[in-house]
């Protein structure tokens, strides 16, 4: 029996069953009815952080300095996601009463990846100018950092990209990207492409490992690389770079190794 040219629908099934299955993330359900899909799940947020030892206190503070910003009216999309990115990587500087000193509260666990809250939502409709469904948001402690839209095996992944493209326009759902690390699109016979916010469909990049194996979908094999919990952290914090005003993910399995440095 043939799997090529079956549903979307079967497609994100499938793939919904390998995050839980095989990468251990959460699944949060269908949000398409959902009030409130936001790129910043407070109440995700502020369970992690609870559990990780802060005050609240603490956490209210964090939180607030994360959402402004990530919704700063007076810069763009590239620069609000800078600002979140900077939080995300070296933590929130919270100073909760006068003549303290300042802590820091960490949003993320760098070191341990499996210290962190993985959870997947699917069809995640967004209320903005326009109302807008993401086929995918995978979310780490609350915080949206991947969005990943699907297609049929017979419509080119240039169809989700382009989606991906429109979403983050000013008219759409910009405001959801600020947090957002990589924006996915895949389907089962082309396999997945990656780039970041901002990236035009002429540089995203094809993901190529063990292309000797074809034991299942390109598609599933390579969201098994790239989103493994420890993989995903790793490409967050080493390989995420903000340069002359544009966000690229230069990453390739042979830089993989080499740990290329973070430019800010």
């Amino acid at each position: 029996m043939s799997f090529v040219g079956q549903p979307e629908r079967a497609t994100q099934n499938r793939v919904i069953a390998l995050f839980q299955d095989e990468l251990d993330y959460r699944y949060l359900g269908d949000w398409t009815h959902r009030d409130g899909n936001s790129n910043i799940e407070e109440a995700i947020l502020a369970e992690w952080l609870t559990w990780r030892g802060y005050s609240k206190a603490q956490i209210n503070v964090a939180l607030h300095k994360l959402k402004a910003e990530a919704n700063n009216h007076s810069r763009n999309l590239y620069g609000n996601n800078q600002a979140v990115y900077k939080l995300l990587r070296y933590g929130v500087p919270v100073k909760i009463e006068a003549g303290k000193v300042t802590e820091t509260v960490h949003l993320i666990d760098w070191q341990e990846a499996d210290n962190n809250d993985f959870v997947i939502a699917e069809e995640v409709t967004l209320l903005g100018n326009h109302r807008r469904r993401i086929d995918l948001v995978l979310y780490v402690n609350g915080i949206a950092v991947a969005v990943l839209e699907l297609k049929n095996s017979r419509v080119s992944i240039g169809d989700g990209i382009r989606q991906s493209l429109s979403n983050q326009q000013p008219e759409f759902n910009q405001w959801f990207f600020s947090t957002v690390q990589f924006v996915f699109a895949g389907n089962d016979s082309e396999g997945l492409q990656y780039g970041s916010i901002g990236t035009e469909e002429k540089y995203f990049l094809n993901w190529k490992e063990d292309e000797q194996d074809n034991s299942r979908f390109k598609l599933d094999k390579y969201l098994l690389k790239l989103c493994g919990k420890k993989r995903l952290i790793e490409l967050m914090y080493d390989f995420v770079l903000f340069d002359g005003g544009s966000k690229n993910c230069p990453v390739s399995t042979n830089i993989l190794a080499s740990k290329q440095r973070k430019i800010m």
